[in-house]
C-alpha cells in the first residue's frame, strides 16, 4: 500500500516512477508479532517494487520504537523517485478553472477498515486493511500518466487518507499561485460500494447509509481524481478504457462551495474557505493545547 501510494503520487505529478528508498519503523523485534509484521512488510514492498519496476536503492530500519512497552504501529515510510520527461507536463493537484470537468479513475470498495474516519469519529484503530490489486493499480497509473503526457489533464490528486471526500476538498484548496475554488460533485448510484450491514450493533445503520459513507470516506487504493477541459474528456475516457481503468465523470469545477451529491441527493455542502482553514490550522490548534496533551 505504501509503495503503491508513493508511485501514485509521483504519477500524479506527471512523472514515471523509477526507484524507491525507505525508512522502516517498528517496535521491539524481540516480540514475535513485531518481527512477523516487519518480515511481511519487507515482502510486500518487494512484491510491489517488482511489479512497478522500481528497485530499492537504499533505506534504513529503526527498531525498538516504543515507550513503557507500548510500540509504534508498523510504519514503512517510502520515498519514490520519478522523472518528468517533458517539463510542460508537470501536473499539480489543485483544480484550475471554472468549467473544468472532474473525473475519478479507479474503483471504490467498502474500505472503511483502518481508515481515518474510523479512528477520528469512532475512536477505533482497527478493521480489515484495504487490499491492493496490483493489476488495477498499474492500470490506473498508466491511464493517468498517458492522459497527462497527452496534454489532457489539468490536475491530478490521489485518494488516500480520508478517502474521496477529503481528496476532493484538498483539490479545491488554494495553493501556490492559485486561489481556492469550489466544485459541484454528483456521484452516480453505480459507484456505491457493496457493504455488509452490521446486525450485531444495537441500532445498526442501513446498508445504504454505510455504502454512502464508504463511498465518501473509504480509503480504497488505486484511485485518482483528475480534472480536464470539457473538450478533452472523451479522449481521457478513451485512454482509461484502453488501459482497463474505470473512469467516471463525477462533477465540475466552480463556485466557492464543495457540494457532493449522490444521484442528485445532496450529502455535503460547505464553503471551501472554511474547510481549508480547518485543514491548515489543525496542527497549530493541537499544539496550542499543552494542558490537554499533558493530561493525556
Amino acid at each position: 500500500m505504501a509503495v503503491a501510494e508513493a508511485a501514485r503520487n509521483v504519477v500524479c505529478s506527471g512523472a514515471r516512477p523509477l526507484a524507491i528508498t525507505n525508512c522502516l519503523n517498528f517496535a521491539s523485534p524481540e516480540r514475535p508479532e513485531v518481527m512477523w509484521a516487519f518480515s511481511e512488510t519487507v515482502d510486500g514492498i518487494a512484491e510491489v517494487c517488482r511489479a512497478l519496476g522500481t528497485p530499492v536503492t537504499g533505506g534504513n530500519v529503526s527498531f525498538y520504537n516504543e515507550t513503557e512497552g507500548k510500540g509504534v504501529y508498523p510504519t514503512p515510510v517510502i520515498g519514490m523517485l520519478g522523472v518528468i520527461e517533458d517539463a510542460r507536463h508537470t501536473t499539480t493537484q489543485w483544480f484550475k478553472e471554472t468549467g473544468d470537468l472532474i473525473l475519478l479513475l479507479g474503483h471504490t470498495r467498502a474500505d472503511l477498515g483502518a481508515s481515518e474516519l474510523l479512528a477520528s469519529v469512532v475512536g477505533e484503530v482497527g478493521g480489515a486493511v484495504p487490499q491492493l490489486d496490483l493489476a488495477a493499480e498499474t492500470a490506473v497509473q498508466q491511464a493517468c500518466l498517458t492522459a497527462i503526457e497527452s496534454g489532457l489533464v489539468r490536475s491530478a490528486h490521489d485518494c488516500s487518507d480520508g478517502g474521496l471526500a477529503v481528496a476532493l476538498a484538498e483539490s479545491c484548496f488554494a495553493h501556490y499561485r492559485h486561489t481556492a475554488i469550489g466544485a459541484d460533485i454528483n456521484l452516480p448510484q453505480r459507484l456505491l460500494p457493496v457493504t455488509a450491514e452490521d446486525t450485531s450493533a444495537p441500532n445498526p445503520p442501513s446498508t445504504d447509509l454505510l455504502s454512502a459513507i464508504a463511498l465518501l470516506f473509504g480509503e480504497s487504493p488505486s484511485r485518482i481524481i483528475i480534472s480536464a477541459r470539457p473538450e478533452n474528456v472523451e479522449r481521457v475516457i478513451a485512454i482509461a478504457e484502453q488501459a482497463s481503468a474505470p473512469c467516471t465523470v463525477i462533477g465540475q469545477v466552480g463556485g466557492t462551495d464543495l457540494r457532493i451529491s449522490l444521484d442528485g441527493d445532496l450529502l455535503i455542502e460547505h464553503p471551501v474557505a472554511e474547510l481549508e482553514a480547518v485543514w491548515r490550522n489543525s496542527l497549530v490548534e493541537c499544539l496550542d493545547q499543552p494542558s490537554q496533551l499533558a493530561a493525556d
